[in-house]
């Protein structure tokens, strides 16, 4: 039984987050209307030493931990269906990564309709190639969407074939592993917060013409043999909670290790949520991010 914090997350995602999505129509407002600042919040930049960079245009922050050395590091996809930026919630997130002792690297991908899965993926390349070179244990890690982009960029990464570090561990929560959501165990799921029809249409504007199914888009459809250990984290009332099992299941057919932890009555993206099971969830990944190896 989901807590009560729980529930009344829900109740108030359904109010509020649910009808910008209900229909292509309002996606599409919604991704036409304006970006919110993706600058971090002044509480993490108090608790953390947050600095700034740039790579062909896109911004990319890297919050380490105030007053001892990072020992490791963790590339943070965020999530926002592609179409909506980092919030106070990924921050919120991020700071406890980074209170566990991790550098955390967050690339501020463009979104869309104004950008796509093109621009996305030479600049993630890009940033990971970066931290790749730094000590220590390696995690690539996403949330929703940006859960998607990462499973995505650890299959484009491990077929590089040019002698690149591959991560460690990849982290998913909740992650958008089919942009078409083709799951018909999708229509079971009672989910508050997301809704199918906003979600494809958001889905197509990413892949701006292309197949929808490429795995680079879909990465459910892609090899997943050669993969490091993935770790996945999904709520029962969670849009991607059946593509999750469906990976889970996969991966461990294809030879990887594959833990699924499920949040009964949980949410979309539980770990980032401020209610008791997301703390529960958010204190168990960051306590696993920094002792791998």
């Amino acid at each position: 039984m989901s807590s009560i914090g729980m529930r009344v997350a829900g109740a108030y995602l359904r109010a509020t987050a649910r009808p910008r999505m209900t229909t292509p129509e309002r996606a599409r407002d919604r991704m036409n209307g304006p970006k919110a600042s993706p600058t971090p919040t002044a509480r993490i930049r108090r608790r953390h030493v947050v600095t700034g960079s740039e790579h062909g245009g896109f911004g990319v922050h890297t919050v380490t931990p105030r007053g001892r050395e990072p020992r490791c590091t963790v590339v943070y996809l965020h999530g926002g269906a592609y179409i909506s930026e980092i919030t106070s919630h990924h921050w919120g997130f991020i700071s406890r990564l980074a209170d566990r002792g991790a550098r955390v690297i967050a690339p501020i991908y463009g979104l869309a309709p104004q950008y796509t899965y093109r621009d996305a993926y030479p600049f993630v390349t890009q940033v990971y190639r970066e931290a790749a070179e730094m000590p220590g244990p390696l995690t690539l890690m996403g949330d929703s969407s940006g859960g998607g982009l990462a499973l995505g960029l650890a299959q484009t990464l491990r077929d590089l074939g040019d002698g690149i570090r591959q991560p460690d561990r990849l982290m998913l929560i909740s992650p958008w592993l089919d942009l078409t959501i083709a799951n018909p165990e999708v229509a079971d799921v009672d989910d508050p917060w997301l809704v199918r029809e906003g979600l494809v249409e958001a889905g197509r504007a990413w892949a701006a013409g292309d197949d929808p199914t490429d795995p680079r888009l879909s990465p459910l459809n892609g090899e997943l043999a050669g993969l490091p250990a993935i770790g996945i984290h999904a709520g029962t009332r969670d849009l991607a909670y059946p593509d999750c099992e469906l990976l889970r299941a996969r991966a461990v057919a294809a030879g990887v290790p594959a833990e699924l932890t499920v949040a009964r009555g949980g949410l979309h993206v539980t770990p980032l949520l401020p209610v008791r099971e997301g703390r529960t969830a958010a204190a168990k990944i960051a306590g696993e991010v920094c002792t791998l190896g």
